[in-house]
């Protein structure tokens, strides 16, 4: 008997529960948005995203697992976002622009900033590597420059740019990687 290959707990999904998590996704990352996560809480995700309590419950053990979830959620959205790019300084822009926009994000650097440590701190963690291997994907690129890719990426969590910001890095750094 041969070993199954680790599944993420986001992969674990069946075709017929996609529509309820994205519409769960959608609604938590609103709520995080205006409130960060530890005031957040499943009744007030479940109203945001027009699902019922036990429909949350049912996808997940609890709201821990909701979150680490929607996390990987958004490393694939982002990946699949980046692939699409018609160059690799465009995916690099394209991801640029999404982190440094995304308003949960801020409001977690404001309201739970362990929890953005936590986030930022690249480790052996399923998540991140569903993140190194997304950025290998995207770029095509040898583990050294993933790496200076994703710290990139991760100071702008924190530290967000603006939108003239990200085109000017997203130019230098594809010419410096991959030129």
């Amino acid at each position: 008997m041969s070993a199954q290959p680790a599944v993420s707990l986001y992969a674990r999904q069946s075709a017929t529960s996609n529509k309820s998590r994205a519409a769960i996704f959608s609604g938590a990352k609103l709520i995080i948005a205006e409130v960060g996560n530890y005031q957040s809480n499943i009744a007030d995700i479940a109203l945001r995203s027009q699902v019922s309590k036990a429909t949350i419950y049912n996808q997940f053990a609890d709201k821990a697992e909701m979150m680490e979830c929607l996390v990987e959620s958004e490393v694939i959205r982002l990946t699949d976002l980046a692939l699409a790019a018609s160059s690799r300084q465009e995916a690099l822009y394209t991801l640029s622009t999404a982190i440094s926009q995304d308003e949960a994000l801020r409001k977690l650097t404001q309201s739970d900033p362990s929890d953005i440590a936590k986030l930022v701190t690249i480790s052996n963690h399923p998540t991140w590597v569903l993140a190194h291997q997304g950025i290998a994907k995207i770029f095509g690129a040898d583990s050294a420059a993933c790496g200076v890719i994703l710290r990139w990426l991760i100071g702008q969590i924190a530290s967000p740019i603006t939108q003239e910001e990200s085109l000017a890095q997203s130019k230098r750094l594809a010419n410096s990687l991959f030129n």
